[in-house]
């Protein structure tokens, strides 16, 4: 099961990378992730916050759940989200994540999502926040096996 993650922004800077790379190898199936990174807008502001919303919506067809990421959500802890991913990957949903742009995403993507997910009410760093949901879908399939991984 390939779960998607949909994010504005360059490649990943080397330091993350690696970091990011080190969780997607520990992942077991039917986990794996494939990243789609579209680019910032040239615009600002709203201009861009719709530019860039318009083409993550284009990426959303075929996809069964989509979580969005967006401080403005609902704050889980990991057992919760681990029950998510796992409820939706045992039935073969087809799951994508969006990470939107420095200027956040429109309603209308707001309203075309199954879920919005906030890591914390303070706003991080798009590279900061990939690792972080990386990490976050490695430790979903360790709480879900059983692993010492995730201490309650």
């Amino acid at each position: 099961m390939s779960l998607h993650i949909i994010a504005i922004g360059k490649k990943h800077e080397d330091w993350v990378g690696t970091a990011i790379e080190r969780y997607q190898k520990r992942l077991k199936q039917p986990f794996s992730v494939e990243w789609v990174l579209l680019p910032h807008s040239s615009y600002e502001e709203d201009k861009a916050r719709q530019e860039e919303s318009e083409r993550i919506l284009t990426k959303l067809s075929g996809y069964d759940f989509v979580i969005l990421l967006d401080e403005r959500g609902k704050m889980i802890d990991s057992p919760t989200l681990g029950a998510m991913i796992n409820e939706r990957v045992s039935h073969s949903a087809k799951i994508a994540f969006v990470i939107g742009g420095a200027y956040g995403v429109t309603e209308q993507l707001r309203q075309a999502v199954q879920f919005i997910w906030s890591l914390s009410p303070l706003v991080f760093p798009h590279q900061l926040v990939r690792l972080m949901l990386i990490e976050q879908i490695y430790r979903s399939q360790q709480i879900e096996a059983g692993s010492s991984y995730h201490h309650q």
